[in-house]
């Protein structure tokens, strides 16, 4: 029943922090807040990391995206571990939430944007933060279950 509230919930999070990166801060604008820390406006046209930007369609991206959220539903719905389950659905969560941000603008709005010296991580967003911790979640538990056997 909590996962009713926390679905729309993480969703609106991520999206309306797109819409104020969107409408408020520059295309390509760094704000600096901490040493490695800025805030920025990045369109992302292509999936992690930028990676084949450019090379295919939005439509095409969406569509794998639904279909690998589809089956992540479907491991979802099929599992019967907690923790497996929590995971699944904060991954869910940011799939549907990036999704829904390319359908709306043809690309993913990336925000996030940690470096240290000459070092950068590239930018990032709340769905992307949500679909790690879902991953992390997962390997945790197998490594528990692992360890167990």
């Amino acid at each position: 029943m909590k996962k009713i509230f926390i679905f729309p919930l993480l969703v609106f999070i991520d999206l309306i922090s797109k819409y104020f990166i969107l409408n408020y801060i520059d295309l390509y604008q760094f704000i600096k807040i901490t040493y490695f820390f800025d805030i920025t406006h990045i369109h992302n046209f292509g999936v992690s990391f930028g990676l084949f930007s450019g090379t295919i369609p939005s439509l095409v991206l969406i569509l794998i995206g639904l279909v690998v959220t589809v089956f992540v539903i479907y491991l979802y719905v099929n599992s019967s571990d907690v923790l497996e389950r929590w995971g699944l659905f904060i991954i869910i969560c940011g799939a549907i939430a990036n999704i829904i941000d390319r359908s709306i603008n043809g690309y993913v709005i990336d925000f996030l944007y940690f470096h240290i010296n000459q070092l950068y991580w590239p930018a990032f967003n709340f769905a992307d933060i949500y679909i790690s911790i879902g991953i992390i979640m997962i390997i945790v538990n197998m490594v528990k279950k692992i360890n167990k056997s």
